[in-house]
C-alpha cells in the first residue's frame, strides 16, 4: 500500500505526454496468485519533444519480470524500475518502437479492489481512476487513447467465461485444461476504461436493434441461479438504449454490450467500454427481495453507465480535473431518463433532497472544491457529490439558460466535434456559446467557484401604481483556497401568483433579462420591477430548483400555504411545504434543548393534511410532501452549535403533532393505498406503496403502539412493505419483544441473500439513540458481518456514521472514537472505502463545542497513525485544516 504523502497535481501544470501511444496488445495468463501479464505497447515520440526525453510509465505495487525493446532485452543502464514507475532512456528520436513489459500479479491478495483482483472465484478489474497502473507499467492518464487487443488465457473449469472490452474475435482450447479468448476494441480509449472479467457465471441474453438497423447482442452475467433477478436490469438497459437514441440521437457502436455483476466492488458501477462491471446491488432484483427504491436505483444506474458510452467513453476527459465533464453530464442524462420513465416532479424532489443532504454540506465544509477543481492530491477523493450532483445541476442550468432547442443543438455540436477526443470543460461550454451566440464566461464560474451561492430576496407592492418590486442580492461564501468570489449567472424560474391562484404576466418587467419564466440574476445586486400587477402577488422563486442555491426569502406562512395550494409547478408546492416545516423544526429543536415541549403551527398541519388528502395529486408526490425535512436538514438550517439529540427530540414532537391531527386522513390512506394483485415495480404502484407506508408511519406516531407496524410486517408480500414495517418497529420500539422477534425472523428468512441482509444491518444501524453504538458493535460480531465486503461495511459502519445523527454523535464522543478505529482498520485493506466513510465527519465543526472537540480528537487520532494511505491522509488533513 502506498503510504507516501502524495504529490499534489495542479491543473495549470498539464501538458501532453512526450510519447504518443498507438496501440496496446495485452495477454493475461490468469492464476489466483501468480497472474502473468504481457503488455506490448507501440509508441512514437511526439513532434517537438527532445530526443533526450525518456519514456516514463506509471506503476503501483508492481513486480516486473520482463522488459523488451522491439523484442530485444533492454540494457540495464537504459532503464530504471521501481514499484511505482518505469523510466526508459535512449529511445528513437522519430520512428515508432515497441515496448514489451511483463508483470506478475497476485489477484487474490488485492484487497484494494483496484486493478486486477479475484473475488468469489471471479477475476475482475477496476481501473478508474488510476487502477490500470496496478496491472502493468503504462502512461495511465485519460488523454492517452489507443486501440486494445486482449488475449486471456485461463483454466477452463474455473474460468469458462473470458471477457474484455470490444468485439469477440474468437477462442479455443489450449490443452492442459486451459483455453483462451481474444477481444478487440476498435474505438481508441483511455486505460481507465479497460476491463477484464473471467470466471463461471450465468447469463441473461437479449438483443437490441439500433435506429440504423444493427442488431446488438445484450448479455448480463450474474452468479448461477440469480439469472431471474437480472430481468429488470435487462429491461432497463433496453429502455436506456432506446431513450438515448430518441432524446440525444446517440446510437450504440459495438456488436455486443455486456454487464457483469459482482459482490465485491468499491463503486456502484463502472462504464468500461462495452463491458460494464456493476456492484450486484444495482443489477439483482425481484419482488421478494428488492424494494421500490432498489428498482429505481437499478434503472437509473444501468442508464447512467450506458449513457457513458458517449459522455465519457466516445468523448472522454483530457485530465482528471475534467471529471465532471463525464460524470456531471451523465448524471444529468440519467436524471432526465428517470424523469421520463417515472414522475418528473417526484424525481426532481428526490434529486434536490439528495443534493441538499450531501452536496450542500460538502460545499459548506472543509472538503469544498469547485465542480472543476484546480488541484488534487488523491483523485479517488474527488468522486464527490460536487462533481456528480452539482455537475449535473450546472448542466441543467445551462439547459435552462439556453432553452431546450439551443441546448439540444449545443449537445449535437459537442458530439459531432469531439467524438474520439479527450476534452475539457472549455471545449464543452464553447459548443453552447457558439450555437447560442451568448457569452458563457460568467456562467462558467459555476465550474470554477466552490460554495453554494446565497441569494437574498425581498419584495414590495405598490397597489396604487400596480407595481411589484423584487430586490435580489447574491453572495458566494469563502471556501478553502477561494476567499474572493465573483457574482454568478443564477437562472431563477419564478411565478407571481395572484389571489385566485392565477399567474401574473412577466412581460412588463425591467431590471433583468427574463426569458419565459426565467429571471437571469447576473449582478451582485439587482432590482426588478413588474408593472400592471393588479393585486399583491405571492412570489414563487426558484421553481423546479432552477439554480442550486440557498435562498433567504422571508415569507409569511400564509403566503407559503398559498403556493402549496395553487402553484402549477409541483416542485414549488413541495418546496413551500418544506419551507413551512423548517421553521417549526428549528423552533422545536430550541425548545427541546431546554427540556420543554414544542408545538406545531396550524398552518403547517393544515397545508400538509390538505396535500395528503388531495386525490388530484399523484400518491408519490403526496408521500414526498409528507416527508418532513430530515434531522440533517434541520442541522444545516441551524448552521452551528448543533445538538443532534435536541434536533431529534424536536422533530419527533412535530411528527407526533401532525400524526395526531391527521389520524383520520392517515387511516384512510393506509386503507385506500393498498396495492392489490402481484407486485409490480411500476411508478404508479410504487407511489401508492410509498404513500401507504408514510401514512403507516404517521399512524404509529399517533398511536405510539407497535400493533399496526407489526401487522404490516406480518402481512407484507413484498420487500418494500416488509422492510418499511420492520424499520418502523426497530426505530420506534427497538427493545420490544415483537421487534426483536421480527428482526430475527427477517434475518432467518433472508440469511442466504447478501443484499437483503445488508438491509437488515442498515435498519439496525440507523436506530436512533445512544444505544446504537453498542448495537453496531454487537452486529459486527455477527457471523453474517463480513469486513472484507464493501457493501456490508457500508451497510453497517457507513450507515451508522452517515445516517444516525444521535447514535454517531454521542455526547461522550464514543461514536467518533469508534469510527476512528474502524477507519484505520479498513484503510489497511481498502483505502478508497475508508476515505469515503471518513467523509461522514465533514460537518464536525457545526456541532456544539463538546461534541466538536471529541470529533476533532478522533480526527487527530487518525491523522497521527503511521502508514496512512494517501486517500485517508488527504481527507483527514483537509478536514482538520478547513
Amino acid at each position: 500500500m502506498r503510504t507516501d504523502t502524495g504529490e499534489i497535481i495542479h491543473l495549470e501544470d498539464y501538458r501532453p505526454t512526450d510519447f504518443v501511444l498507438e496501440r496496446v496488445d495485452l495477454t493475461f495468463e490468469l492464476d489466483p496468485k501468480e497472474t502473468k501479464v504481457e503488455t506490448r505497447l507501440i509508441f512514437h515520440r511526439r513532434e517537438g519533444v527532445s530526443a533526450e526525453a525518456p519514456l516514463i510509465l506509471d506503476g503501483d505495487e508492481l513486480k516486473m519480470t520482463g522488459l523488451l525493446f522491439d523484442q530485444e532485452e533492454i540494457p540495464a543502464a537504459n532503464y530504471e524500475v521501481t514499484e511505482d514507475s518505469l523510466t526508459i532512456r535512449n529511445l528513437p528520436p522519430t520512428a515508432p518502437f515497441e515496448i514489451t513489459v511483463t508483470t506478475e500479479l497476485n489477484p487474490e491478495a488485492n484487497t484494494k479492489l483496484m486493478g486486477l483482483y479475484r473475488t468469489s472465484n471471479i477475476y475482475c478489474t477496476q481501473c478508474e481512476a488510476e487502477g490500470f497502473r496496478r496491472i502493468t507499467y503504462f502512461p495511465d492518464r485519460p488523454d492517452v487513447l489507443a486501440v486494445y487487443t486482449v488475449n486471456i488465457i485461463a483454466d477452463k473449469e474455473t474460468a469458462p467465461l473470458l471477457l474484455s472490452n470490444g468485439n469477440y474475435l474468437g477462442g479455443a482450447n489450449m490443452g492442459d485444461g486451459r483455453h483462451f479468448a481474444a477481444w478487440f476494441d476498435p474505438h481508441p480509449k483511455p486505460s481507465y476504461l479497460f476491463a477484464l472479467v473471467a470466471g463461471d457465471l450465468g447469463v441473461v441474453e437479449d438483443t437490441f436493434t439500433t435506429m440504423s438497423g444493427r442488431e446488438v447482442a445484450l448479455k448480463i452475467y450474474v452468479e448461477h441461479g440469480k439469472e431471474p433477478r437480472a430481468i429488470y436490469a435487462m429491461d432497463a438497459l433496453k429502455r436506456s438504449m432506446k431513450w438515448d437514441e430518441e432524446v440525444f440521437g446517440r446510437e450504440y457502436d459495438l456488436d455486443i454490450f455486456m454487464i457483469v455483476a459482482v459482490s465485491d466492488f468499491n463503486m456502484g458501477a463502472m462504464e468500461n467500454k462495452g463491458l460494464n462491471v456493476f456492484n450486484d446491488k444495482y443489477v439483482l432484483a425481484d419482488p421478494e427481495t428488492a424494494t421500490d427504491a432498489d428498482y429505481a436505483n437499478i434503472e437509473a444506474i444501468i442508464a447512467h453507465e450506458y449513457f457513458h458510452n458517449w459522455t465519457g467513453n466516445r468523448i472522454t476527459c483530457r485530465d482528471w480535473f475534467q471529471l465532471c465533464l463525464k460524470e456531471g453530464l451523465t448524471v444529468y442524462r440519467d436524471h432526465e431518463f428517470s424523469a421520463d420513465q417515472r414522475s418528473r416532479t417526484v424525481k426532481r424532489v428526490a434529486e434536490v433532497r439528495h443534493l441538499k443532504a450531501e452536496q450542500f454540506p460538502e460545499d459548506a465544509g472543509p472538503l469544498a472544491h469547485p465542480v472543476r477543481p484546480t488541484k488534487y492530491r488523491e483523485i479517488n477523493n474527488f468522486y464527490t457529490t460536487t462533481v456528480y450532483e452539482k455537475g449535473s445541476e450546472v448542466t441543467r442550468m445551462m439547459a435552462t439558460v439556453l432553452g431546450a432547442d439551443l441546448f439540444k443543438e449545443g449537445m449535437d455540436l459537442y458530439f459531432d466535434r469531439h467524438d474520439g477526443q479527450a476534452v475539457t470543460i472549455e471545449d464543452f461550454v464553447a459548443c453552447f456559446a457558439e450555437v447560442s451566440k451568448r457569452d458563457m464566461t460568467q456562467f462558467s464560474l459555476w465550474y470554477h467557484q466552490a460554495g453554494t451561492p446565497l441569494v437574498t430576496a425581498s419584495t414590495a407592492y405598490d397597489a396604487a401604481k400596480q407595481i411589484f418590486t423584487l430586490s435580489l442580492e447574491q453572495m458566494v461564501p469563502a471556501t478553502p483556497g477561494q476567499n474572493a468570489k465573483e457574482p454568478m449567472h443564477v437562472p431563477l424560474r419564478l411565478g407571481l401568483l395572484l389571489e385566485d391562484g392565477s399567474e401574473a404576466a412577466l412581460s412588463s418587467a425591467t431590471g433583468a433579462e427574463i426569458t419565459g419564466d426565467v429571471l437571469h440574476l447576473v449582478e451582485r445586486k439587482q432590482t426588478v420591477t413588474f408593472t400592471g400587477i393588479v393585486s399583491r402577488p405571492v412570489l414563487s422563486l426558484n421553481r423546479g430548483f432552477s439554480a442550486p442555491i440557498n435562498l433567504h426569502f422571508e415569507q409569511t406562512p400564509t403566503d407559503r400555504a398559498h403556493i402549496a395550494r395553487h402553484e402549477s409547478d409541483l416542485f414549488a408546492r413541495w418546496q413551500a411545504l418544506n419551507d413551512l416545516a423548517l421553521p417549526n423544526l428549528v423552533a422545536a429543536t430550541a425548545i427541546a434543548r431546554e427540556g420543554a415541549k414544542a408545538r406545531c403551527d396550524r398552518a403547517l398541519i393544515d397545508a400538509l393534511l390538505a396535500t395528503a388528502a388531495d386525490a388530484r395529486l399523484e400518491p408519490a408526490f403526496r408521500a414526498q410532501a409528507l416527508a418532513l425535512p430530515s434531522e440533517a436538514d434541520v442541522a444545516r438550517e441551524i448552521g452551528s452549535n448543533n445538538n443532534p439529540d435536541a434536533i431529534h427530540a424536536g422533530r419527533q414532537q412535530i411528527m407526533t403533532a401532525i400524526a395526531k391531527a391527521g389520524r383520520d386522513i392517515f387511516t384512510t390512506l393506509a386503507d385506500e393505498m393498498v396495492v392489490d394483485g402481484p407486485f409490480s415495480p411500476d411508478a404508479a404502484s410504487a407511489g401508492r406503496r410509498a404513500l401507504r407506508n408514510t401514512a403507516l408511519s404517521y399512524l404509529v406516531y399517533a398511536e405510539n403502539r407497535p400493533g399496526r407496524a407489526l401487522g404490516a410486517f406480518k402481512s407484507a408480500n413484498n420487500m418494500t412493505d416488509l422492510s418499511q414495517a420492520l424499520t418502523i418497529l426497530a426505530h420506534r420500539f427497538p427493545d420490544d419483544r415483537e421487534t426483536v422477534e421480527a428482526l430475527f425472523a427477517f434475518k432467518t428468512r433472508f440469511a442466504d441473500n447478501a443484499l437483503v441482509i445488508d438491509k437488515w444491518f442498515t435498519i439496525q444501524a440507523t436506530i436512533p439513540g445512544a444505544d446504537a453504538l453498542g448495537r453496531v458493535k454487537t452486529l459486527m460480531a455477527d457471523p453474517l458481518f463480513n469486513s472484507s465486503n464493501p457493501n456490508r461495511v457500508r451497510a453497517l459502519v457507513g450507515t451508522f456514521a452517515f445516517s444516525n445523527p444521535t447514535g454517531f454523535n454521542r455526547a461522550d464522543g464514543e461514536g467518533y472514537r469508534f469510527l476512528a478505529r474502524q477507519i484505520l482498520d479498513i484503510d489497511a485493506r481498502n483505502p478508497q472505502l475508508a476515505a469515503r466513510i471518513l467523509t461522514s465527519m465533514r460537518s464536525w465543526r457545526s456541532l456544539e463545542d463538546v461534541r466538536a472537540e471529541h470529533a476533532r480528537n478522533a480526527l487527530r487520532e487518525i491523522a497521527a497513525a503511521p502508514k496512512l494511505s494517501v486517500d485517508v491522509s488527504d481527507i483527514v488533513e483537509r478536514m482538520l485544516k478547513g
